[in-house]
This record gives C-alpha cells, structure tokens and sequence, in this order.
C-alpha cells in the first residue's frame, strides 16, 4: 500500500539539492499552485460549456456546435475571445464603481473555493480543518457583487434581478449549510480530505448518499439554485428581466460573470463528490487495491504520480456525471415562479434541513 507522501516535501527536496533557498521555493510554490488552479478550472469550464452545448443539442434533436474546430470544441475558446475583443460599455446614468466592482466581487470568491477542493489526497492547496464551512463563509459574499452589478447599472431589469438573486442565495444557503453540517457530523471533522477519507472502507457502499439521502437531495436541491440554474434561474431569466443583473454588461465584466457562473456549477458538483460520492476514491471496494497498487516495475516516484493522476480522474468523472444531471433538469423541468422559489427554500427544505440536522444528531448522541 502506498503511503500518503507529501509531493510538495519531494519536489522541495531536489530544488534544494540543486541550489534553490526555502523561501524562494516557497514563493516559486504558490505562484505555481495558483496558475495551475487557474488553468485545470478554466480548462474545465471550457469543457463543461462544450458539454452542455453538445447534450442539449441532443435531448432537442440538434448538432450543436460543430464548425469550430473537431465536434465544435473550441467554440467555447472562440466566444471567450470574442468577448475579450468586445467593447466594455459602461451605462452613463449608471454608478461607475458599483458597476465595475460587482463582476470582480462575484468571480473571486468562486475561485477561492477551489483551494479546499481534494482532487486526491496529495492534490489540495489549502486543506483547512474548517474547509466546508470555508467554502460556504466565502460564497456568501457573491450576493453582494450581484447586488452591486443590480444597483450599479441603473437599470430596473438588473435591479430587480440583483435583488431575485440575493433573494435566493439567502433562502437557499441555510438549508445548504444545515445539509454540509449533518455530513460534518457523520464524518466528525469539517475538513474535505477527512469528509473523503470516512467514505473510504466499503466503497460505494459506504458513500454518504447512503447515510444522508435527504440531505443529499436537499443539497442537491439548494445546489441548483444557489448556481441558477434551471428551474431557479429566477435571476437570469431572459423572458422577464432580459438578463437581469447582467443586462447592462458587455466584454470581459459580462465574461466574468458567464464564467463564475460556469465555474460555480462546476464547484457544486465536485463538492457533491467529494461530500456524499466518496471522492477520488473507487466506487466497487476490491478494486481500491488497484489504485493502492505499489507499481513495482516503477520508480516509487512514478507509482506515485500514476495513482495521483487515477484520483483524479475518478474525482472527475463522479462530478461531470453530476453536472450531466444538471445540464439534463435545465431541459426537463420548467422555470418556476419567484414566491415559489422562497416558498420552497424558507416553508419546506429549511424545516427538513432542520429536522435531518436534528435527527443526525441523535444517531451520533446514540452511537457514542
């Protein structure tokens, strides 16, 4: 079996052998770490915005995107450059720091979720005791920004869906948390890695979609609308509000909204992996000695880096079979009405959050 051996420690290692100071591998470290984040959840997006276009063309009986490049999968590259070229227009009447503040205030906080993420055991930036809770603190500044970008366009369609979104973020991270708690007591740590490593001894049989099947659909639930989705795009919807908070944007303000947009979606369903799919661990339990296998016909280096690069394909897959869920609810269920969007957050999955949080608590008062 292999043991879990710091691949930060290693590297560390040989840049000191060749001459390298601490503090300048430090530096060189972070620099490094915050450039492959950006790239790995870029990339991600760009595949992510193909899928969707490539899934829904097929449940409407469409090609979709096909002319650039093979399959069209550098179309979602090319309408990210297209934007980058486009003229930012800023309204006349409108409040310019509140405009130009709101994007940047919405985009950076989704980034920084990414860094208690757990790709694999050895792949995290940042693997805080508090991670979940890290990610829920952080995420709650994005209705602000979508206030600000609302209010600052002096435009009563992105008013109206500044104020819908910060509405339903509100409604919809209570029962979210309540559901992140539950499994924090389930695992007796708030950290993502340890979250992961309790869903490890039986495989899919000892996933946490098992032991909290409500707070797995509240979560799910809470998820989409937190992300606006279909059927919650209440803020968005174009037959309503045009576009509403993002009505009055263009270029890369509009882009940074499109992309932490997509970039949310895509940490919502690596989160749903790594809290109730068992993350980058295998679904069938014999097969784990497989991953764990030591390669000994490698360097121990190598085995190392085979069985990194396994995790997270296995991270991966359970987490675009999510969003395959995602992209197949926006085709299938129709949008619903905003009193019935806060009906549903605040009247019903509040009080099932509540009373799964409570019931939680029982079994582990209980168990001890």
């Amino acid at each position: 079996m292999i043991l879990n051996i710091n691949l930060k420690d290693k590297i560390f290692s040989f840049f000191f052998s060749i001459g390298f100071s601490k503090e300048f591998f430090s530096f060189l470290w972070i620099v490094f770490s915050i450039l492959i984040l950006m790239l790995g959840v870029t990339i991600g997006v760009l595949v992510l915005v193909w899928l969707e276009r490539k899934i829904s063309a097929a449940i409407q009986q469409r090609i979709g995107p096909e002319y650039a490049g093979p399959l069209g999968i550098i179309q979602a590259l090319a309408d990210g450059i297209k934007l980058f070229l486009k003229e930012d227009i800023v309204p006349a009447q409108g409040d310019v720091w509140l405009f130009n503040i709101g994007p940047i205030l919405v985009l950076i906080p989704v980034f920084l979720s990414y860094l208690v993420i757990p790709f694999e055991y050895n792949v995290i930036l940042a693997n805080f005791s508090i991670g979940v809770f890290f990610w829920i603190a952080v995420s709650s500044v994005v209705p602000l920004g979508l206030l600000m970008a609302g209010y600052g366009s002096n435009n009563k369609y992105s008013f109206l869906g500044g104020l819908r979104a910060a509405a339903q973020s509100i409604s919809y991270e209570i029962p979210l948390a309540l559901s992140v708690l539950s499994i924090a007591l389930l695992s007796n740590s708030l950290s993502t890695v340890d979250i992961v490593e309790a869903q490890s001894k039986y495989g899919f049989f000892s996933w946490n979609l098992w032991r909290q099947p409500i707070g797995f659909m509240i979560f799910f639930i809470a998820s989409l609308a937190e992300c606006e989705r279909l059927p919650f795009d209440l803020p968005e919807a174009e037959e309503e509000l045009v576009a509403g908070y993002q009505t009055e944007y263009s270029g890369m303000k509009f882009a940074f909204f499109y992309l932490a947009s997509y970039l949310n979606l895509l940490l919502s369903s690596l989160f749903v992996t790594i809290l109730y799919l068992g993350g980058w661990h295998f679904s069938i339990p014999f097969l784990s000695i497989f991953k764990n296998f030591e390669w000994n016909f490698l360097q121990n280096g190598v085995s190392d880096v085979i069985n990194i690069i396994i995790g997270i394909v296995i991270t991966l897959v359970k987490s675009y079979l999510f969003l395959f869920i995602s992209i197949m609810t926006r085709w299938t269920l129709p949008r619903i009405r905003i009193d019935q969007l806060l009906n549903l957050g605040w009247k019903f999955l509040l009080p099932i959050a509540l009373g799964n949080l409570l019931l939680t608590t029982s079994f582990q008062l209980f168990l001890l």
